[in-house]
């Protein structure tokens, strides 16, 4: 889970739905769960939050989820002021993952 951070700002790349103990959950529901809490965890080490986020880039391997996806997003996010969004689908995860995000964040307290 990488992340950078420079002049109030932290950039959180590749979030991922993969567990520490390194399992990917089976539901995409689960997966973007999964993805978003890794990064309110990138986020958290870095001084920021999900409030604080600035804009979200994520990727899709199926937009036929989206509906799914957009739910489960939406139900996690649920008390914090959601960011500019963007959705994408791309193809070739490896493995069995099938979301990955992106996110730009202010650093400071909410």
């Amino acid at each position: 889970m990488a992340s950078a951070s420079h002049d109030g700002v932290v950039w959180a790349c590749g979030q991922v739905p993969r567990r520490a103990d390194g399992s990917v959950p089976d539901s995409i529901e689960d997966q973007v769960q999964v993805a978003l809490d890794n990064l309110e965890s990138v986020l958290t080490d870095a001084g920021s939050s999900l409030a604080l986020l600035l804009k979200v880039t994520v990727f899709l391997a199926d937009l036929e989820e989206f509906g799914a996806y957009d739910a489960a997003y939406c139900t996690r996010l649920a008390g914090v002021p959601l960011p500019p969004r963007t959705t994408v689908q791309v193809a070739g995860f490896r493995g069995d993952k099938r979301i990955e995000i992106d996110a730009v964040a202010a650093v400071g307290k909410t």
